[in-house]
């Protein structure tokens, strides 16, 4: 072969930033929470019967020739991987529906490939049986989680492990799985740090977001011996709001074209491990996770709720109350008295608390008191998507000409004290 072969492997482009500047308005830092590309649409389902890896080497009097012959045996070894019924090899290239290059290499007269080959459903199934048509698992939320070099990615930004999660093809699969898109709003919520939690009442918000009944961790450790060297990955599939251990293994690559490869490999491995930990009942989904607020009229839990949303807000109110105020310093920073407007020059510090029922009502909500008219910068004090979340405004005004600017942005505001509450 040598000089005569090239390669017309597929490339992924892994969008990654070497660092980020420090801005000084708090808008940009908004935009930037939020904006730019980081999320990989999955690909569609498809029911049809994949089998992939399926490795070629034939020769012949031309490439084509070559070429043509690899794709047939390719079909016939896929089919005996299926533990297919022997059939003649005519039959067996009538249940095919597509043929996909994971890698090849094409010479005179030589063709060297690992390809995958997919089987309509349909027309397999009478000779398959039952194969492939077992009960699937309750939906469960994927969290492609990546460790490299001492930090730990999730949908920040696209990533190569994000994009084989988001184009494996899971149709055959028993497992249900949920890939979010992790755009937007989505990336706020779903990072690294939410898989450490074990608050139940965090992760039925999130699965309710989702539709998901449970979820699966797969972690990829990533460790680069030197630039354009071999990379060592270490795979470690989690399960659940307690992060159980399920499995770990480890695969290698030579070079970073190699990665993409690597990683499709990876997902391939781990969807026959929670395969099989769902076969051994290592996979249910968990009841805690499941909690519902009980049978109680609809009109009595609505008084529940709203019973307990005050509360959080006088919790909140008492709190800032109790705060201590700053110092001032010719006229920078004060929390002026509320019942005379800040010294002319100032800034004041506000408490502005507003409901955020979802990441995308809380991104809106930021923007817009951002860029309200007096506003010098805020800042957020607490988030809680579902809740109530909290604000801290400079505002050069006194607290009555905030309202006022809010109200002109269209907010309905409600002054205490010390705090507004705004709502749209």
């Amino acid at each position: 072969m040598g000089n005569s072969f090239f390669s017309s492997r597929r490339a992924r482009t892994a969008l990654i930033a070497s660092g980020i500047a420090l801005a000084g308005g708090a808008g940009w830092l908004a935009q930037a929470q939020v904006g730019g590309d980081r999320g990989i649409a999955p690909v569609a389902a498809s029911t049809d019967i994949q089998v992939s890896g399926v490795e070629v080497d034939v020769s012949a009097d031309s490439g084509v020739e070559a070429r043509e012959e690899a794709w047939r045996e390719a079909q016939v070894k896929a089919w005996k991987e299926l533990d297919g019924p022997d059939l003649p090899e005519s039959r067996i290239v009538s249940l095919v529906s597509a043929i996909v290059i994971e890698s090849e290499r094409l010479g005179p007269k030589r063709y060297v490939a690992t390809l995958g080959v997919v089987f309509d459903r349909q027309r397999a199934s009478a000779y398959l049986g039952e194969d492939g048509r077992a009960a699937r698992s309750a939906p469960m939320l994927v969290l492609p989680v990546t460790v490299s070099g001492g930090t730990q990615l999730m949908y920040e930004q696209r990533n190569p492990w994000q994009a084989a999660w988001a184009e494996f093809q899971a149709g055959q699969s028993r497992i249900d799985y949920v890939r979010p898109q992790g755009s937007g709003g989505e990336s706020l919520l779903l990072t690294f740090g939410q898989t450490t939690r074990r608050s139940r009442v965090w992760w039925n918000n999130i699965l309710d977001e989702f539709g998901a009944a449970d979820v699966l961790v797969p972690i990829a450790n990533l460790k680069y011996s030197y630039p354009g060297g071999p990379i060592e990955g270490t795979f470690t599939a989690r399960h659940g709001a307690d992060s159980d251990f399920l499995a770990s293994f480890t695969l290698r690559a030579d070079n970073p074209d190699e990665l993409p490869l690597m990683l499709a490999k990876a997902v391939a491995r781990f969807d026959k491990l929670f395969e099989s930990a769902l076969a051994s009942g290592r996979i249910q989904p968990d009841p805690t996770l499941d909690v519902k607020p009980g049978e109680l009229n609809p009109a009595i839990q609505r008084l529940v709720d709203l019973g307990r949303r005050l509360r959080v807000q006088d919790e909140q109110r008492a709190e800032v109350e109790a705060a201590p105020a700053p110092t001032t310093s010719d006229g920078a920073l004060s929390t002026a008295p509320i019942d005379r407007p800040p010294p002319e020059g100032s800034v004041a510090l506000y408490t502005v608390q507003f409901a955020s029922p979802d990441a995308d009502s809380f991104s809106a909500i930021l923007a817009d008191v951002r860029a309200t008219p007096g506003v010098r910068s805020s800042g957020v004090r607490s988030t809680a998507i579902g809740g109530t979340s909290v604000l801290t405004v400079s505002y050069s005004g006194s607290i009555g000409g905030l309202a006022d600017a809010l109200r002109a942005k269209g907010f309905s505001v409600q002054q205490g004290p010390t705090a507004l509450l705004i709502s749209r």
